[in-house]
């Protein structure tokens, strides 16, 4: 059986168009943008139309972009950046016990240097309660960290009303956009967010990319130290074939912002699955505020590994790891409050541009045969 891709939101293929831009930088254009001669001209303005492409996804000013080597690096620069840059003011951050391990583990790392940091809870579908922010603020609180869509759910946090508490007390927000970007809008200043992070590898664009917006004004201490690369911000020579390949990637992704067709075929895979399985199967996550493509369920009393793994070519991830026969539920699951019986069957379905109802329907049929 040919292999069926379903972790769209693990990574994704490039874009056809993507690697027809990258090619110029693979055969010739290989100077350093920073250099004012002949060879240094090309890649330099493909760096600073990279810069417009990604800044007009968002709806922010060329300038206001930041490229990195991914989404980690991104918020790494966010929020170490915005903690280093107070000095040696006391300085508390708000996050969610959903993030990503790139903004969990970063916090983790200034506790160590002196921060204090609350981690919010959220509700059963993993979304966090604006008033439960608000109560969290504290008089030095320096940064608030949430994350825009979580990965592995899809639940779309309320990013507008946070942006709105943040503003009353005049504390900057970061948001970590990788696994909406290109899928809903994220656009900053509907949003309301003062730093946004994005990953290439998430949005039809190379691994090793992404970039961080910093609205203007707002001054961050660089995570790399070197010469005067990134306007200060991030030293280090960039890669006009990356940058080039980013912005491409959000100009392809304007016309693919909601989904429609993949969130169709989500909600009839999703009907599938409660044909097939009835109440053996439930769902993980808001049923309503999600990503288009992003479908995490569970089969009750499996175990999700067993299930993937007698279904090699089958392309998907789960929520629950097993070893040495324990069962370890993902930590966004127990931090949902997902019982133990329904984590440990977890299996995030992503669904990308390139995912068709008959691969759906070959997924559905070895579903039946593997619990049957």
């Amino acid at each position: 059986m040919k292999g069926i891709y379903l972790d769209y939101n693990a990574s994704t293929p490039i874009d056809r168009q993507v690697a027809d831009v990258m090619r110029p930088f693979l055969d010739d254009s290989f100077g350093n943008p920073s250099s004012e001669h002949w060879a240094g001209r090309p890649p330099k303005a493909a760096l600073e139309r990279a810069r417009a492409q990604v800044a007009g996804l968002l709806g922010a000013a060329p300038e206001e972009i930041v490229f990195t080597s991914g989404g980690s690096e991104a918020n790494n620069l966010a929020i170490t950046g915005a903690f280093f840059a107070r000095g040696d003011r006391p300085s508390h951050i708000i996050t969610l016990q959903i993030e990503h391990p790139a903004t969990l583990e970063p916090c983790r790392f200034l506790e160590r240097h002196g921060a204090r940091v609350t981690y919010v809870p959220v509700d059963g579908s993993g979304l966090v309660d604006p008033n439960d922010i608000r109560r969290a603020i504290m008089r030095d609180t320096g940064l608030i960290s949430i994350m825009h869509a979580n990965n592995e759910v899809g639940t779309i946090q309320p990013i507008e009303e946070i942006a709105s508490i943040a503003r009353e007390h005049g504390i900057p927000l970061h948001t970590d956009a990788a696994q909406s970007i290109g899928k809903i809008t994220t656009a900053v200043n509907e949003l309301g967010v003062d730093l946004l992070s994005i990953a290439g590898h998430k949005v039809y664009a190379p691994k090793g990319i992404g970039a961080l917006y910093i609205r203007t004004g707002l001054a961050l201490e660089p995570l790399i130290h070197g010469a005067d690369h990134e306007s200060g911000r991030r030293a280090g020579t960039e890669s006009a074939l990356l940058t080039a390949a980013l912005g491409e990637a959000c100009a392809v992704a304007q016309a693919w912002i909601g989904m429609p067709e993949v969130l169709r075929l989500r909600d009839l895979f999703w009907e599938r699955l409660q044909g097939a399985f009835g109440n053996q199967v439930v769902l993980n996550g808001h049923p309503a505020r999600r990503l288009p493509n992003t479908l995490n369920v569970s089969f009750v009393g499996r175990v999700g590994a067993e299930i993937l793994a007698s279904m090699p070519n089958i392309a998907a991830s789960t929520g629950s790891a097993c070893h040495a026969g324990q069962i370890t539920l993902s930590p966004v699951l127990k931090a949902m409050g997902v019982a133990p019986e329904v984590g440990m069957g977890a299996i995030r379905f992503s669904l990308g541009r390139g995912t068709t109802q008959t691969e759906l329907d070959v997924v559905v049929g070895e579903l039946r045969r593997v619990i049957a």
